[in-house]
Formats: C-alpha cells, sequence, structure tokens
C-alpha cells in the first residue's frame, strides 16, 4: 500500500515529520507518543499505510510478524522485555484511535492496571 494523503504516521515514516525513533526494521518503525500514558509509550507503525487492525487480512500475517519482532526488541532495547509490557491495538474512535494507520502501542516502565482505565 502507498502512503495515505495527509496521514502524520505515513510522514513520519518518510522522514517528513521528526519524531523520536527508538529503533527499526524493514516493514516498520517505532517511536515515542507524543501524549504518552505510561513512562514507556511507542507507536509502532508499518511503513505502508494500513487503516487499522479491522483492515489488515490474513495476508497481512508477515506484516504482523514483523511489528511483533520489532516490540519485542524494543521492549528489551527499553528495559521493559524482563518486567513485562503491554501491546494494545486501537480500532476505531471509541476505542480512543486518533490516527488513521495502523499503530501498535507498545506501554511498560511501571505496574499497568488490569482491566485499563
Amino acid at each position: 500500500m502507498s502512503p495515505a494523503d495527509g496521514c502524520v504516521f505515513c510522514r513520519i515514516v518518510a522522514g517528513e515529520v521528526p519524531a523520536e525513533v527508538a529503533a527499526e526494521n524493514d516493514e516498520a518503525v517505532a517511536f515515542h507518543d507524543l501524549a504518552p500514558v505510561a513512562p514507556l509509550h511507542l507507536l509502532i507503525v508499518p511503513r505502508a499505510h494500513v487503516a487499522d487492525a479491522a483492515a489488515l487480512t490474513a495476508a497481512d500475517g508477515p506484516l504482523l510478524g514483523s511489528l511483533f519482532a520489532l516490540a519485542a526488541r524494543v521492549a528489551a532495547e527499553q528495559g521493559v522485555g524482563e518486567g513485562g509490557y503491554r501491546l494494545v491495538f486501537n480500532v476505531g474512535e471509541d476505542a480512543g484511535n486518533t490516527v488513521d494507520h495502523l499503530h501498535l502501542h507498545l506501554l511498560g516502565g511501571r505496574q499497568l492496571a488490569w482491566p485499563p482505565g
């Protein structure tokens, strides 16, 4: 998929908008969230534009594998791999999704309440 017009995450991936990049691989980029809800709050976004998790199909398995592999790597590099971290996809406005580009939240650095809220 190609970059979407006006998509801020596509622009971050392209280097047009600055971001504090923590890690990247061939398929995705991990960067710090501008409005963190935990001491460590990264967004892991695919380089290719995908609207959200509901737009994924079985053919996107390799992309998801790459996102989760990058999440595990960056969690270890950021010091939360052993203590634990949360991975979250939000779909739609009611879930708090504000950018229509698939992104995996990596949250850690403190004990996270369950259920969230």
